[in-house]
């Protein structure tokens, strides 16, 4: 991209932010309130008719209130995407962005909460005390390994879904394309050779979910910012401490010699073409580094052409997009008013994506990627995030997911629930 055209994308996206009104969201109405018998019913006296239901029953609060279609986007600014530790202010353009997000892809309401604090306990006292107010909390920008502590100590407190985005929602949409990517090389998860460039919080929540998914955790080396994590290295928190293995390897470009697979979520351009030379027949690279991947789709094909290869880019095929992720996952769990998003909910994400690449997409979703076909092969191997479809694999696989580990608060019929999100999507009915 020349100076000249990233001088006037700049120029736009503050134009865009500041015209008015400021920001990207806003609150809105949604019952009349336009005469004094209306008001009478939004507010006093008759507001109180609901308040003595929910006072005699607080789950009807889902019944009275908005609490079930809410979530909190909660941030304290220690890492906001890749600009580091901005503070809580300058997180909130890109909290409102995740508000967005959600009503764009599934029709969830959320706010943005900023928190001003570093410290671990006071950011999980706030954000413990908002329960009443909100059906889910989505986490975001909090660095590692604090990130960690917060959403682990949340979700034995609340009672409500805590989900960390920057982990789970980089695992379930990269799990879904790793499942696809060893089929389609006619590999066994179980044998595969891992290589992943980064150990913080989206890195360990991959590992793990890989592992979910059969990965051998034996087979799976992790490098951070000194090299190889390996077992007897000093200085290790327990989150790496997962990850270390017996290993004479010390590099990154140790790992990748026989590697099937490099997963980096790192920086840019630390994989060379000689490295990637040195990886076992048909590797899958994931080079999701933003802006600038770990080695770029154009280095890595110059060096061998037997690759799939995924980004987090959106100008390269099999953009690894975590908004493929929690506004899904979020509908489906609100939906039934869960009280968790558990590992079976993350996996059932996952299987759901891969399965919905499968299908492929038609032609007006794949002109919003610039191509005429999107059909599942090498450079397919998630779903578009225009599909509208995801809403209603995805949504449901979490909600299912859920009423069948016990996590659901309302048992849905689940063929009314297809019809209602089918409907919502605007698409056929499916068949999964």
């Amino acid at each position: 991209m020349s100076d000249e055209n990233n001088t006037e994308l700049k120029r736009k996206a503050l134009d865009y932010h500041s015209s008015s009104p400021k920001g990207k969201i806003e609150i809105k109405v949604t019952k009349p309130a336009e005469t004094q018998d209306e008001l009478s019913l939004a507010y006093s006296p008759y507001v109180a008719e609901p308040c003595k239901e929910i006072g005699d029953d607080v789950q009807k609060v889902y019944d009275y209130t908005n609490k079930g279609n809410l979530v909190a986007v909660v941030s304290n600014g220690t890492a906001i995407l890749g600009l580091g530790a901005l503070g809580p202010e300058a997180s909130k353009p890109v909290m409102e962005g995740k508000a967005v997000l959600f009503k764009r892809f599934a029709q969830v309401d959320a706010f943005d909460i900023e928190i001003k604090s570093t410290d671990v306990d006071e950011i999980i006292r706030t954000v413990e005390d908002l329960e009443p107010t909100f059906g889910g909390i989505n986490l975001e920008d909090i660095k590692a390994p604090e990130c960690f502590a917060v959403e682990d100590e949340l979700k034995k407190r609340m009672n409500i879904p805590v989900f960390h985005d920057d982990q789970h929602g980089t695992a379930i949409i990269s799990s879904a394309g790793l499942i696809n990517a060893v089929e389609l090389t006619n590999r066994k998860m179980s044998d595969i050779k891992i290589a992943i460039n980064g150990a913080g919080a989206s890195s360990i929540s991959c590992a793990r979910l890989f592992v979910s998914f059969g990965a051998n955790p034996n087979n799976i080396l992790m490098c951070d910012s000194k090299g190889v994590i390996y077992k007897g290295r000093e200085g290790l928190n327990k989150q790496k401490e997962e990850f270390a293995v017996e290993t004479d390897c010390r590099t990154l470009e140790d790992t990748l010699v026989g590697a099937d697979v490099f997963i980096g979520l790192s920086i840019g351009n630390v994989v060379s073409k000689e490295m990637v030379l040195t990886m076992a027949d048909n590797p899958i690279i994931f080079a999701m580094a933003n802006p600038d991947p770990e080695i770029s789709p154009k280095d890595a094909f110059e060096a061998r052409q037997d690759i799939i290869m995924a980004t987090g880019r959106t100008d390269y095929p099999n953009q690894v997009n975590n908004v493929l992720g929690f506004p899904f996952i979020f509908r489906g769990a609100l939906d039934v008013a869960a009280t968790d998003i558990n590992e079976e909910m993350k996996v059932a994400a996952a299987e759901s994506l891969s399965k919905l690449a499968k299908l492929g997409a038609g032609p007006e979703i794949a002109a919003r990627h610039n191509r005429k076909e999107l059909v599942y092969g090498k450079e397919y191997i998630v779903p578009s995030p225009f599909d509208p479809r995801v809403l209603v694999w995805e949504s449901y696989a979490v909600a299912k997911a859920a009423i069948d580990t016990g996590v659901a608060r309302i048992n849905l019929d689940l063929d009314e629930y297809k019809e209602k999100l089918e409907k919502m999507a605007g698409v056929e009915p499916q068949t999964f």
